[in-house]
Parts: C-alpha cells; sequence; structure tokens
C-alpha cells in the first residue's frame, strides 16, 4: 500500500503516518520504483495438488473462519486508527491518499470497511 502526503505539513504528516505504523510492526518502506512486468515464461509456475489438498483437509473450517473474524478485527481497528490519524493531518493542511494504479482516494474520506476493501482489492489483483 503506498500513502502520499499533500500539503504544507506533508513531512511531519508522514512521520505521523509512519509512527503509527511502525507501532503496529509495520515500519515504512520507500515507494517502489515502478517497472515493467516481463515474465518470460508465466506457465512456469508449478503447484503441487496433492500437497494443497493435504493442506486443505488439515485445517478445519471453524478454526479457519474464526481467524478470519479476528484478523478482520484487528485489522479494522487498525483502518480506523490510521483514517483517524489522517482526519486530524486534514485540520494541521496535510492531506494523506491512499494510491492506487488508477487513481488515489483521500483516506480522511474512507470508512475503516471502504479502505480494507481498497487493500483487499489492491492484493487481489496483485
Amino acid at each position: 500500500m503506498i500513502i502520499e502526503f499533500v500539503g504544507a505539513d506533508a513531512e511531519s504528516a508522514g512521520k505521523s503516518v509512519a509512527a503509527l505504523t511502525t507501532k503496529w510492526g509495520y515500519p515504512p518502506e520507500p515507494a517502489p520504483a515502478v517497472q515493467p512486468a516481463n515474465d518470460p515464461d508465466p506457465d512456469n509456475k508449478v503447484v503441487d495438488p496433492v500437497a494443497v489438498a493435504a493442506l486443505v483437509m488439515s485445517i478445519p473450517s471453524a478454526m479457519l473462519a474464526v481467524a478470519d473474524i479476528a484478523d478482520r478485527i484487528q485489522k479494522r481497528r487498525r483502518a480506523s486508527e490510521l483514517i483517524e490519524r489522517a482526519q486530524q493531518l486534514r485540520a494541521q493542511q496535510a492531506t494523506a491518499r491512499l494510491v492506487r494504479e488508477d487513481r488515489s482516494v483521500d483516506l480522511a474520506t474512507l470508512t475503516p470497511d471502504q479502505l480494507l476493501d481498497l487493500i483487499a482489492d489492491e492484493d487481489s489483483a496483485t
């Protein structure tokens, strides 16, 4: 996920959000340079179907559902904190935007669920 800061106090806005995400265990990383997709042999990816089936059968579905719900609750709480920080930064004349390939979105205008959906859409596209 790339977050871009725009405004008079963009540097301190970046530091503020970086402190928040570092507290979660996700220190900021510089944005990667955009490189064109250059996969010489896309059919070279091999998956062992027996190993996949064994993995799926070994995880009880109830435990997986509980883990997904707990993960969603934690991510929603973090998304809420990030949005609150973006709203505070807006009051300081700085804007935090979520940058996607097709557009950028002001974090302060999103709900936690909208932010999580945008991130999920981005993750599924890669």
